[in-house]
């Protein structure tokens, strides 16, 4: 299998450069070269399979024998060890919780299965492998605690100062040994900046083994998909159309799906919904593509003014915002309609939702209401409590707060801080 930029001005490499690079030369993103169709035996039997089982039949048939078969199988029997259950609301709506893994993220299936493929492609190598990452909030837990003691990797984790609720901050800056955060006085998109560019500049290239987890990173996106088929696996009405919502920052998590659908994955549509950062939102409303700086919301991992993943959507879509209409419907819904969605949500089901969860079911409902043959599923991407403070706040009642993060409350927070400018960073990296 080979892989290619989105820009295609690089040449075409294997699986093992375009993991470990994570950015080809001419700051595009890799994609594979064939997206394969999964056997026609794989849907028709995918009932009998177990969640680990039908993530690796489709990531060894997604990389063509880039991994041998029993090691692949091995790096996604480990990664995927917990489940996502969907939980049905009624007969028309359905949640994917998909926080039961160790961060209680979503974010915790690409971490996990990133952390022992790179494993994999280095064995042997006398080297360290120095991973960079960015994040909105959950993507710096799940990725730490992926990558938390693994031997010849070191983690170095850009985050947004005063961006990310506290315990989320707390899940990346405790933990020591081989992570590192680094706390940066800007927004999501600088410290994505700060990382695309040290990719990118030689001398940090010739002095270090550089490597992204952020979803820039093609491997970040495979298991990514394993979940959007265990939705379907899943469903109780066999007979109604499917359609996927899904809260949207960067764009990696509704990639993954749309990729699993260019591989048979019967999933009809696909809902992005989007909070005050609506920039995908306009762009299939106007048919312009124009970032701008995020916005600060309740909804944090999703405060991405100029998501990464666009590039990969127009590349699947041959740059056709008809085409990807088809295909994807866009929402978008501040933060006052998130807290009273958190309301609603309690109130009407029972159910706890954190606010990009919230942003989801928003989405869902509303695409519901023009669509009310479909049966929608909307993704719960992180448990309630990872944001106690405006949970507790908008109910005006406790929620319980799990082990894994009642142990972070009294850690002592260790982050280095940083500016916005890429020389600072730069040379940080080189005096270390």
């Amino acid at each position: 299998m080979k892989f290619y930029s989105t820009k295609r001005q690089a040449p075409e490499t294997d699986l093992k450069e375009a993991v470990l690079r994570s950015l080809p030369a001419d700051r595009g993103l890799y994609m594979p070269e064939t997206l394969t169709a999964m056997p026609a035996d794989y849907w028709a039997n995918l009932e009998e399979l177990s969640f680990p089982e039908l993530s690796f039949q489709f990531a060894n048939n997604l990389l063509q024998g880039s991994v041998p078969a029993e090691a692949l199988k091995e790096i996604v029997y480990d990664a995927v060890n917990f489940e996502a259950p969907l939980v049905e609301l009624n007969e028309d709506l359905s949640c994917l919780e998909l926080f039961h893994g160790p961060s209680l993220a979503f974010k915790d299936f690409g971490a996990r299965f990133m952390s022992r493929l790179m494993s994999h492609l280095v064995k042997g190598e006398d080297k360290t492998l120095d991973i960079l990452v960015a994040t909105s909030g959950d993507t710096g837990g799940a990725v730490a605690l992926g990558f938390y003691k693994t031997p010849n990797i070191r983690v170095t984790i850009l985050y947004p100062s005063g961006k990310v609720s506290l315990l989320q901050e707390k899940q990346l800056t405790t933990l020591g040994e081989n992570i590192t955060a680094v706390e940066v006085d800007g927004t999501f998109d600088d410290c994505q900046r700060l990382v695309k560019a040290a990719f990118l500049d030689e001398e940090l290239s010739n002095k270090f083994n550089l490597s992204s987890a952020n979803s820039i990173n093609i491997a970040r996106l495979i298991p990514q998909a394993f979940y959007y088929i265990r939705a379907f696996q899943q469903r109780k009405d066999k007979n109604r159309p499917v359609a996927m919502c899904v809260p949207s920052g960067n764009f990696g998590n509704i990639t993954a799906g749309l990729m699993a659908k260019r591989m048979g994955l019967p999933i009809e549509q696909f809902i992005a919904s989007n909070n005050s950062n609506d920039v995908f939102f306009e762009y299939l409303k106007t048919g312009e593509y124009s970032p701008r700086p995020s916005v600060r919301t309740y909804s944090n991992a999703m405060d991405v003014g100029s998501p990464s993943n666009f590039q990969r959507i127009q590349d699947l879509y041959d740059a056709s915002v008809e085409a990807i209409r088809k295909d994807v419907k866009a929402y978008r819904f501040d933060d006052m309609e998130t807290l009273t969605a958190i309301k609603e949500m309690k109130y009407r089901f029972d159910y706890v939702a954190c606010p990009h969860t919230a942003v989801g079911y928003l989405g869902a409902k509303a695409f519901h209401q023009e669509n009310p043959d479909h049966q929608v599923i909307f993704q719960a991407t992180a448990h309630a409590a990872k944001f106690i403070d405006v949970v507790e706040d908008t109910l005006d009642e406790s929620i319980e707060i799990p082990e894994a993060l009642e142990v972070l409350q009294n850690r002592l927070k260790v982050a280095v801080p940083m500016s916005v400018e890429f020389e600072d960073f730069k040379k940080y990296l080189l005096e270390r």
